[in-house]
């Protein structure tokens, strides 16, 4: 599967100006995406979407607002969750009474996608994959497999969460997020949790290689507790796929949550000492579908042929060919993914 377009909404940027070197800070244990201006879309439009949808919208439709794909998949654990709470408050509010729409309308996962197709009158395939950690990975195999069916057609594939109030609370109280991290500690502090973080990522993918940016060659997920057992799932994907590793980075999901470090420790140890290996939740923070801005630096690093900027980089490597891409991400604990993305 070939990617030809790419694009992020993220705390760090809003559109396709974005300057990696500088840092916008984390406040309060959460990153915010920053918001862009939706072009062509109507106002009252805007004030009815939630967060959620305003992102996954202001990303995908620059991608597809001049061509027409055979289909829209996007990836989320918690687009519209924000909604969603509002409605279900308003059953109890106005004692299932009279109920505002838009927040029925807008509080489900499906509205990113929905919203997408209505606006530029996209008729085709339209589908949203909700599986927490392993969201945007879903979406992904999805449009694979269409793809190989028909290396014709072409799909715009996305990963979009929001932070909402009702998942941050429950989560912080689980223990996953603590308010005294920031991204210049995130790394450092060694607590058992990390930073919330939201954002939205879409890809134009398709079957042709011809003006592709990367290839998607492969991926796996899976569920597992033990590091030593997703150790040996990572070299099996390895050996399956021939990697060559003389050639390939590793970008690594590490969100600083020491629970987590075994799983990324023991795949780093498989990997020789030149391998660079790069580090991104530092500006993003974690989300389900963060994944996603991990394959977008994998984009725009095959796209510029250019290494990214030092905090980038937990582990420098020597200079090796900006070719192959070794994704890993791992999501509370359990759920567990990997990527081979080529030039």
């Amino acid at each position: 599967m070939y990617i030809h377009q790419y694009t992020c909404i993220s705390p760090q940027q809003k559109d396709e100006n974005v300057n990696l070197e500088h840092i916008v800070p984390s406040q309060d244990g959460k990153y915010l995406a920053q918001e862009p201006v939706l072009q062509g879309v109507p106002p009252g439009m805007v004030r009815r979407m939630s967060k959620s949808v305003r992102i996954g919208i202001g990303a995908g439709l620059p991608l597809i607002k001049d061509n027409k794909p055979n289909g829209i998949i996007i990836g989320t654990a918690n687009g519209g969750m924000e909604d969603c709470i509002k409605f279900l408050n308003q059953i109890i509010d106005f004692e299932e009474g009279l109920l505002t729409p838009g927040t029925f309308v807008q509080g489900t996962p499906n509205a990113i996608a929905g919203q997408l197709s209505l606006i530029t009158k996209n008729q085709n395939y339209n589908a949203t994959h909700v599986h927490n950690g392993l969201s945007f990975e879903n979406a992904l195999l999805d449009a694979f497999m269409l793809i190989k069916d028909n290396p014709q057609t072409s799909y715009l594939l996305g990963g979009v969460d929001e932070i909402s109030s009702y998942n941050y609370n429950i989560e912080t109280l689980g223990g996953w997020y603590d308010t005294r991290l920031t991204n210049e500690n995130l790394y450092m502090a060694q607590l058992p949790a990390t930073i919330a973080g939201e954002g939205a990522t879409m890809f134009m993918v398709s079957g042709v290689p011809h003006n592709a940016v990367a290839r998607v060659s492969a991926i796996e997920f899976f569920h597992a507790t033990d590091a030593t057992y997703v150790q040996q799932r990572v070299a099996d994907f390895l050996k399956q796929h021939d990697v060559a590793l003389n050639e390939t980075i590793f970008i690594s999901g590490e969100n600083g949550d020491v629970r987590a470090l075994p799983f990324y420790e023991h795949c780093e140890a498989i990997l020789d000492t030149f391998i660079p290996i790069i580090r991104f939740k530092h500006i993003v923070g974690e989300y389900p579908t963060a994944i996603a801005y991990g394959l977008w630096l994998a984009c725009h690093m095959l796209q510029t042929q250019q290494p990214l900027p030092t905090h980038f980089y937990k582990r420098k490597g020597t200079d090796i060919p900006i070719k192959n891409f070794l994704l890993y991400n791992h999501y509370h604990g359990k759920q567990h993914s990997l990527m081979l993305v080529t030039g």
